[in-house]
Parts: C-alpha cells; sequence; structure tokens
C-alpha cells in the first residue's frame, strides 16, 4: 500500500511593536534577564490588561496581506495552562472568535503555484523563557507578553519541501509588510508542526501527530524527513499511530515522544474576563488597509511581465526590495529594462557593496566622539539615475565599448560625472569609422603573416588573435562588430 502525508503548520510570529501586548514594557530582544517586566506582565494580583492597539492593526494588516476574512467582531479568551514560563498560570489568546480568519498563500513550488489555506491567524502573547543550567533552571520573562501571532494553515502540504517553501513564503509576506522582523535567531518565528499518513487518495485523516516548537524552517524540513517515514514504517510493520506530541532532537535526527495531545477542553477556555471584544470600525480598517503592500509573488511576476526579466533576476529584485525598487525607478523610462537590470544587479550593487566595507573599515577605533559613518544608500548616490539610462545608450548606440562602459561606471559612481562627460574627457569613444579601421586591419595582418596562414588553414583560434592585435592597436578603442567584419572580409578563404 502507498502512503501519503498530510501537513498543517501552526507558525508563532511575534510583532513588530515598540511595547508589549498587555503594558507598556519595551518589546525588546538582548536586554539584561527580567528587566522589561512589570506588575501586568508578570500576573501580578490586581492588574488589569490593556490591548496594543499596534498589534491589533498588524493582525488585521496580516489578515489582509493572507487573504483573510476579517470578522466585524473578536473577543479575546484565557488559555488556563501551568507551565513555569507562564507567569499568571494563563495565556490570553484568542479562541471560537479570532481576529482573522479563511485566507490562503500561493508561492512557487516545484516550478508553479502551490496554494495552502489559512484557517485563521489570531493575536495572543509569548511566554517567558526557560533556561537550564547544571543545578538549577531560571526563566525570564522579558518575553512574556510579547504580541504574539499564531497562523495556523489548513493540512494542504503534503510534503517536507512543500512545507518548507511554505514558511520561507510566509515569512517574506510578513517582513515585506513590516509586521515582523522575522528573525529565527531571537525567536522571533517558531512552528509547531501537525503531521499524519494516509493511504494515497483516501479521504480520511491519520492520526495526528504534533511536533512542538521548531525554531528553524531547515528544522522543520529535517523533522519532517524523518518523522513521515517513521509513521509509513509503524503502519507498513502493523503498527498503529496515536494522537500524541513529541519533540525534534535536532543532535540526533529524531523525534521523541514527549505525551499524549492535549485537547481544547483540556485548556479550560473562557472568555477574557478584563478585555471587551474587539469590533473594528469602517475607519479603522481603512487606516490598516493604507499599509497593504505588495506580495513578494506578485511583485516577482509583474517584474517579469512587465520588463521582461528573467525569474533569477525579478527574485534577486524580490531579496533585495530597496534595489528592486531603485531599478523599477529607472526602467519606467527605459526601452532596454533587461539591460537596466544588468547594471543595476552586476555593477550597482557590487560597488555599493565595495563602498560601504571601506567605509566601515576607515572608520577610527570606536570612541564617544567618533563621527557617524555615511553609509552609502539608493537615496545618497552622486550620480543621477537617469544617468544608467544613458550609459546603456552609448553601449546600444555602439558610442563605447562594454569594457569601456565597465570603466565609465565605475567612474560615475565615485564622482557623479555624466557618462558622456566621463567619455569625452577620456576618449573612449568607440571607433566605427571603417575607413580608419581597416588601416588597423591593415597593418596587423602585415605585421603577423603566421597567423594570417594559420587562419586560411582552418584554425579559428588566429582570428581572435588577429582581432586582439587591432584592439591592441587602437587602445581598445576600436568597434568589435566593424573589427569583425572588416578583418574576415580581408581574410577571405
Amino acid at each position: 500500500m502507498e502512503y501519503e502525508a498530510v501537513i498543517g503548520l501552526e507558525t508563532h510570529v511575534q510583532l513588530k511593536t515598540k511595547s508589549k501586548m498587555w503594558c507598556g514594557c519595551a518589546n525588546q530582544f538582548g536586554a539584561p534577564p527580567n528587566t522589561n517586566v512589570c506588575p501586568v506582565c508578570l500576573g501580578l494580583p490586581g492588574v488589569l490588561p490593556v490591548a496594543n492597539e499596534e498589534a491589533l492593526r498588524l493582525t488585521a494588516l496580516t489578515g489582509l496581506l493572507l487573504n483573510c476574512t476579517l470578522p466585524r467582531y473578536a473577543k479575546f479568551d484565557r488559555k488556563n495552562y501551568f507551565y513555569p514560563d507562564a507567569p499568571k498560570n494563563y495565556q490570553i489568546t484568542q479562541y471560537d472568535r479570532p481576529a482573522t480568519i479563511n485566507g490562503h498563500i500561493d508561492f512557487e513550488f516545484e516550478e508553479s503555484i502551490s496554494r495552502v489555506r489559512i484557517t485563521r491567524a489570531h493575536l495572543e502573547e509569548d511566554v517567558g523563557k526557560s533556561f537550564h543550567f547544571d543545578r538549577f533552571s531560571g526563566i525570564d520573562f522579558n518575553r512574556a507578553g510579547v504580541p504574539l501571532l499564531e497562523i495556523v494553515s489548513e493540512p494542504d502540504i503534503s510534503s517536507a519541501e512543500m512545507a518548507y517553501e511554505y514558511l520561507n513564503a510566509l515569512k517574506d509576506i510578513l517582513v515585506y509588510g513590516g509586521v515582523s522582523d522575522c528573525d529565527m535567531e531571537k525567536g522571533m518565528v517558531r512552528s509547531d508542526v501537525n503531521v499524519s499518513v494516509r493511504s494515497a487518495g483516501s479521504k480520511d485523516l491519520g492520526a495526528k501527530v504534533e511536533i512542538k516548537n521548531m525554531n528553524s524552517f531547515s528544522g522543520v524540513r529535517r523533522a519532517l524527513e524523518y518523522e513521515i517515514p517513521r509513521q509509513i514504517q509503524t503502519l507498513k510493520s502493523g503498527g498503529k499511530l496515536v494522537q500524541e506530541t513529541r519533540r525534534w532532537d535536532d543532535l540526533s535526527g529524531t523525534t521523541e515522544t514527549m505525551r499524549t495531545k492535549e485537547h481544547a477542553h483540556d485548556y479550560r477556555y473562557f472568555p477574557e474576563p478584563d478585555l471587551m471584544p474587539f469590533e473594528p470600525t469602517e475607519a479603522w480598517l481603512e487606516e490598516v488597509c493604507q499599509r497593504v503592500v505588495e506580495l513578494p509573488l506578485a511583485r516577482k511576476q509583474r517584474f517579469m511581465r512587465d520588463y521582461q526579466l528573467p525569474a533569477s533576476d525579478a527574485q534577486t529584485f524580490i531579496w533585495d526590495v530597496p534595489l528592486g525598487t531603485y531599478f523599477e525607478k529607472i526602467a519606467k523610462g527605459s526601452q532596454h529594462p533587461k539591460a537596466v537590470a544588468n547594471w543595476v544587479i552586476n555593477n550597482l550593487r557590487a560597488k555599493m557593496a565595495e563602498a560601504n566595507e571601506r567605509l566601515m573599515a576607515e572608520q577610527p577605533a570606536m570612541g564617544a566622539e567618533q563621527a557617524e559613518v555615511q553609509i552609502i544608500n539608493y537615496g545618497n548616490l552622486k550620480f543621477k539615475p537617469e544617468n544608467i539610462l544613458d550609459l546603456i545608450a552609448l553601449v546600444e548606440g555602439g558610442k563605447i565599448s562594454t569594457s569601456a562602459a565597465q570603466s565609465v561606471f565605475a567612474e560615475m559612481f565615485d564622482t557623479g560625472e555624466a557618462p558622456a562627460v566621463i567619455v569625452e574627457r577620456r576618449g573612449l569613444a568607440q571607433l566605427s569609422d571603417t575607413t580608419i579601421v581597416e588601416k588597423l586591419c591593415d597593418e596587423v595582418i602585415v605585421a603577423n603573416p603566421k597567423s594570417v596562414e594559420d587562419y586560411r588553414a582552418g584554425k579559428a583560434a588566429a582570428l581572435n588573435f588577429l582581432k586582439g592585435q587591432v584592439m591592441k592597436l587602437s587602445k581598445g578603442r576600436a568597434n568589435p562588430g566593424v573589427l569583425a567584419e572588416i578583418l574576415e572580409r580581408k581574410l577571405g578563404r
């Protein structure tokens, strides 16, 4: 019997707010333990939570970015459980009336567009972080109360690789939208994996296994690459799978049983009595709508369609948003958008990286009176964006060679001088006058009789040598096309 995997993901994302969800404590990574805390986020008696409105906005924005419906009524609930890192012994979350429901994500997978449905994206709070030492454990509550969005997918994912691509697409959307920095090294994104297997083609779901608190996308992929075959092998050998929670051991590359799976009634949900239901107004929703951005996939497809770019170039502009924005500013006025992309990706990006690296290296030793280094960005370049179009026109029009253009661009970047001015001042204009080029060819033919003989004997490499000699004689200025046509005509076999 053949089996197939059925996978759903619950992705927890810390929102990009300055303060925590229910109090004014800083939402800041890396502060000394238990310094960003107060009676509210420590759950002390008599305190009352107040919802962070920016977190509510970012939740609604996420719903719009994920093609979700935004209900006009949502509420908060208490999810009761007793862990050391939960200072209140309950979590404020959303249960039966979440802030966003019924969405989807489209993303590239296996040379086509796949869709994973989103069940809900609900707002809650993060818990503290436990640290375990040789003889004792400690808890840092700085993270407790940080606004957390839980994005729950439908079980539409069928493989470890598809899960990996879904998570990357989700991250790109959230970063694009300014919802979260999604820095996994800082614990801003964590995933729980729900996976079961069933006979291929069956509509029934198998026993669901949850793998908890995966802190990297590659870890999710590796865990599924282990867990799916484990479940299939269990069934093939006559064993039985039970609903349970397992943990991923990254060192051994295996999953291990933690506990039997909790059910909703185990958490004793009930409405949070200290918070009013959330009922967004039309004006409030309109304000959030103004923050919606073009999604990465749509942007990539548009770049390929409108500017005839290959997928690799368009993808570069998706990964580097400022670079893509700068490219588009120029490409809108160009008849050669691919050439613009080449110059921006291959030349401009490299020169900026090189210049900024040099600036950082030239800084004096760190000190109180150290001057702030002016990092080069797309807003303070010395040359004008249209200068790139001017440079392309010089190349396309045969006025300068490609190699000369590289030199012109480097000087244009350093000085801000217009390409035509640099070409004129340095005498880089390409020789296209057939009379002059023909004279140079004659000189090279006379000076290299052996190479001429070799070419006429069928050695193609000899022609390249002769071309090189003409270029050398012209100091690199001879038009390659004109030069090749004249040489081949004169050396006709």
